[in-house]
């Protein structure tokens, strides 16, 4: 009985030491928001957060680093408002990782409608990418305007960022951080980039003879983004790209991210399920010579674990200075 109730109180102790040593959620008074500005090439608001690590360290010509969360409300509503009531949820958990990795952390606020369902701008899909509706059109450029704005104001506060960022993303989020590192590989450090829809986008224009267009692959790049894919920088961006073994949340069935026409192809070339095509895509990002580390996480169905969490901010901590 006495042993027991011993290894029972070790155990507590054990477990208000973890709670002690966790960072409290933030507050709104700890991160910022910074309102939309056409002039400077965003039309949506952002959220910013500096740590003390960062706040207190300002020596003389050292660079930090920004890591970008894309935002994913998990579901459609024309209201920005309620996409933007998400960001802030998520905004005050970033302590964590932001603490960890010495770095700020910005969120975009981007809308995900409900009208035009079809667009899923938090996916970064081909259809935002080619909509004439400005609304919602390019919104990967926003995001850099939203990194040169946030670099710009933490300038006038004495710090020095470093224009490339890190970027973190699952599920849609990974979506949105596998495309923007394929669009702008000159600003991205590393990428974090989990279970992205089932397939991260290949950096082929061909497979077994079949044209791979945006999101699949990059057949019709210049068409999407209006430059040549930049295979060379790509090749220098650190990716670490991950899935659990029996995660079966697919987007390729959805019409808001693949058409028909790209169900056809992909069914019955790559594979049906996520974990089918696994292999097929660790072996394109290795024939085109990218730094991409591969994780298949066994027994793992559609969320990030904690053993996940460990790994990306291990991964992201290699590029954090």
């Amino acid at each position: 009985m006495i042993k027991a109730l011993i290894s029972f109180i070790f155990i507590l102790s054990l477990a208000l030491a973890a709670l002690a040593q966790a960072p409290a959620p933030l507050t709104e008074k700890d991160f910022v928001r910074v309102d939309a500005d056409g002039s400077k090439g965003f039309t949506y608001p952002y959220y910013l957060y500096v740590p003390p690590e960062v706040r207190d360290d300002k020596t003389e010509g050292k660079a930090h680093t920004i890591l970008v969360l894309p935002n994913n409300t998990g579901k459609l509503d024309d209201d920005v408002a309620v996409h933007e009531a998400d960001v802030k949820k998520r905004m005050t958990m970033a302590v964590a990782i932001s603490s960890a990795l010495k770095t700020a952390v910005l969120m975009p606020v981007f809308p995900r409608p409900k009208s035009d369902w079809k667009i899923y701008t938090h996916a970064l899909d081909r259809d935002t990418m080619l909509t004439d509706k400005k609304e919602y059109r390019r919104l990967d450029l926003q995001l850099v305007a939203m990194i040169d704005d946030a670099i710009d104001r933490l300038a006038k506060d004495g710090f020095k960022f470093d224009r490339k960022v890190l970027i973190n993303g699952f599920s849609a989020q990974g979506m949105f951080a596998n495309r923007f590192t394929f669009l702008h590989p000159d600003r991205v450090k590393a990428a974090a980039i989990g279970s992205p829809g089932g397939w991260p986008i290949a950096p082929v224009e061909k497979y077994e003879g079949k044209s791979l267009r945006y999101p699949i692959g990059v057949a019709d790049f210049k068409k999407v983004s209006g430059h040549k894919l930049d295979i060379a920088t790509l090749r220098k961006v650190p990716l670490f790209i991950f899935v659990g073994d029996e995660d079966d949340n697919d987007s390729v069935p959805f019409d808001d991210s693949y058409d028909q026409d790209d169900r056809d192809l992909i069914n019955p070339l790559l594979g049906k399920m996520p974990v089918e095509r696994w292999p097929i895509s660790e072996r394109l990002y290795k024939q085109a010579g990218l730094n991409a580390q591969f994780k298949l996480y066994p027994g793992i169905k559609h969320t990030v674990t904690p053993e996940m969490r460990d790994d990306i901010r291990v991964f992201l901590a290699k590029y954090a200075d």
